[in-house]
């Protein structure tokens, strides 16, 4: 899942960057509002982290705007601003949720799991679809028919979560790109194609399909 994280403290960006690679999130970072917000407009998010005192642009301006515009992104504003009203005021632009600093980044990680499972309907618990569970604390998958586990690299890990979330439709090359890799990474569908042969190999081929000319499809979505 690709996430936008939007904070102007160097320090802790880059700590939490760090925290949520390792968490099977690929992550970009801005360090002020307006960077922010051409970024939230142009690049397909799963999800954003905000803090609300940035240069340039305050977060909440930057929220407002999207939401103007019909950007539906999930957006989780995290800042040292805890006053109840201005709670109030970041729900208002249309924030998602809040967590104020200081904080937990497991926290922060469980809050961000949890908005992703709103977004699609998700149940709680681990994800489960075609014969496989995937753990996304450890990153492995285990299949349920034989109860083994596999240990997945990180970008396997993002292909698998993005396909179990989406089963049954065909997802292109450019789609799976766009969520697996951060802005920094050249999105090179050969590349992409040798993670969903290492996927195949290693959790059974029939698995995910290749649609010609469309894409691939997990689970249900057999050719």
């Amino acid at each position: 899942m690709r996430l936008l994280l939007v904070e102007d403290d160097a320090t802790l960006s880059g700590r939490l960057c760090v925290e949520l690679e390792q968490a099977g999130f690929a992550v970009d970072v801005a360090a002020d509002g307006i960077d922010a917000e051409f970024m939230g407009e142009s690049e397909p998010y799963a999800v954003v982290v905000l803090d609300l005192g940035l240069p340039r642009r305050p977060g909440l301006d930057v929220l407002r705007h999207w939401r103007e515009a019909g950007n539906p992104v999930p957006v989780l504003i995290l800042t040292a601003r805890d006053a109840w009203h201005e709670k109030v005021d970041g729900f208002k632009a249309g924030a998602d949720d809040y967590l104020g600093k200081p904080f937990h980044t497991a926290e922060l990680i469980a809050r961000l799991q949890a908005l992703l499972r709103r977004g699609i309907a998700r149940p709680p618990g681990p994800l489960r679809n075609a014969g496989l569970e995937l753990d996304e604390d450890t990153q492995t998958a285990r299949i349920l028919a034989t109860g083994e586990t596999v240990d997945l690299t990180g970008i396997e890990f993002r292909l698998l979560r993005y396909f179990m979330l989406h089963p049954g439709r065909v997802l292109s090359k450019t789609r799976l790109a766009e969520q697996v890799y951060d802005f920094a990474t050249e999105h090179d569908s050969n590349v992409l194609e040798v993670y969903i042969n290492r996927l195949r190999r290693k959790l059974g081929r029939e698995l995910i399909t290749t649609h010609r000319g469309q894409g691939y499809a997990f689970g249900s979505g057999r050719a």
